[in-house]
């Protein structure tokens, strides 16, 4: 059964394992104030609960190559939950899109999308998302720096955010 309420130990936790989804339980549950297995058994329900989606390394994209970030701003022809559904499914076969976002407004859906340059950007556009059934318009924003990027939420553990 799902928690609805967090204590003060599981903010804490949350918090720390956001900032370092590497550090050991040991030194979790030591800045948790709490010993070890009590730490683990709250770790897993946080994670059964769905707390915690996963654990990921934060990797340097333009090292392997992709040197473009570009937002896409993609507005569909027909707005029906069937069509909203199918694109969603055709977006989640396309490893150059990294993130996802339905929004409500002027534009239907926000990708956040990798490429090695321009020109591969250029390729995905004409051949597979302008391409893709539905699809209305694209507007692009090509990213030229990114001063911010933190993950997850801000978890302040004296704040009960339920």
């Amino acid at each position: 059964m799902r928690r609805e309420r967090l204590d003060k130990i599981d903010r804490k936790i949350l918090r720390d394992l956001q900032d370092d989804g590497r550090i050991t339980n040991v030194e979790l549950a030591k800045r948790a104030g709490i010993s070890a297995p009590p730490c683990l058994r709250r770790v897993r329900a946080l994670e059964e609960d769905g707390f915690i989606r996963g654990y990921h390394a934060d990797i340097e994209g333009e090292m392997l190559g992709f040197g473009v970030t570009v937002f896409a701003f993609v507005g569909l022809v027909s707005q029906a939950e069937a069509d909203l559904v199918q694109f969603e499914k055709q977006v989640m076969g396309w490893p150059l899109v990294r993130e996802c976002h339905m929004l409500q407004g002027e534009t239907d859906f926000l990708l956040k999308i990798v490429a090695r340059d321009l020109d591969s950007y250029n390729q995905f556009l004409t051949s597979d998302l302008t391409a893709a059934a539905n699809v209305a318009n694209v507007r692009s924003a090509i990213n030229i720096r990114t001063s911010k990027r933190d993950v997850g939420v801000p978890i302040d553990p004296d704040i009960n955010y339920a």
